[in-house]
């Protein structure tokens, strides 16, 4: 399986402001390159963080790009993943509605009401791991139903959780031309932090895009 991550910052790294409201950093130009992305994977994956913040729908923006996809035999719009150990995802969210295929990545300790409220909207559950998501086992379900080419898409927290478990391959990042700030703004890679064997990317390429820049990486073995 290919994982990709993609993500929009600040030039001082944060994904958003301290409330963690959802903030615009990019523009259409960027927003066109996620969908051209999108176009390209067999699922997009975010965190529950991510899912109770924006209520995103992560399907395609261009009908000629899931036209495409038809064309080859595939279904319109690539499968939409959350983690979420505690079956959070709130069955009404647009992430749950019949636009495409929904998976829902739980542990363990997630409630059997909460996970019987999710089959009932629809979505399918892979349960991996004890009290929290399993990425590695879960990513192998995934595998196996398919999907062989995943976009993560964020927050922080999946984001440092993918690179430290080393199911990244590659990372590409929008950086806008704003400052953030604030210590408890969530950052590209939140969780614990590396204090040794920090994780090493080979830049590939960089493009102006949306009055900033686009960095494109390879992440070393």
């Amino acid at each position: 399986m290919d994982v990709v991550i993609n993500a929009a910052m600040s030039v001082d790294g944060k994904l958003s402001s301290r409330r963690r409201e959802q903030i615009k950093i990019s523009g259409p130009e960027d927003f066109d390159r996620v969908d051209r992305i999108r176009a390209d994977v067999d699922g997009v994956v975010v965190g529950i963080g991510t899912v109770l913040a924006d209520n995103p729908h992560l399907t395609l923006d261009d009908p000629e790009r899931r036209q495409r996809r038809r064309d080859t035999g595939r279904s319109s719009d690539p499968a939409r993943v959350v983690v979420d150990s505690r079956g959070r995802t709130p069955p009404e969210g647009r992430i749950c509605d019949d636009a495409a295929e929904t998976y829902v990545l739980v542990s363990d300790a997630a409630p059997e009401e909460r996970r019987h409220a999710l089959r009932e909207a629809g979505a399918e559950l892979i349960v991996a791991g004890a009290q929290r998501v399993d990425l590695p086992m879960a990513f192998d379900q995934l595998e196996k139903r398919g999907i062989d080419r995943l976009l993560i898409e964020g927050g922080g927290e999946l984001i440092f959780s993918v690179i430290e478990t080393d199911l990244v391959d590659e990372l590409t990042v929008f950086v806008g031309s704003l400052v953030i700030g604030g210590r408890d703004a969530p950052t590209l890679a939140d969780g614990e932090g590396f204090v040794t064997n920090f994780s090493s990317l080979s830049l590939e390429t960089v493009e102006q895009v949306d009055g900033g820049v686009v960095l494109s990486y390879i992440v070393d073995d």
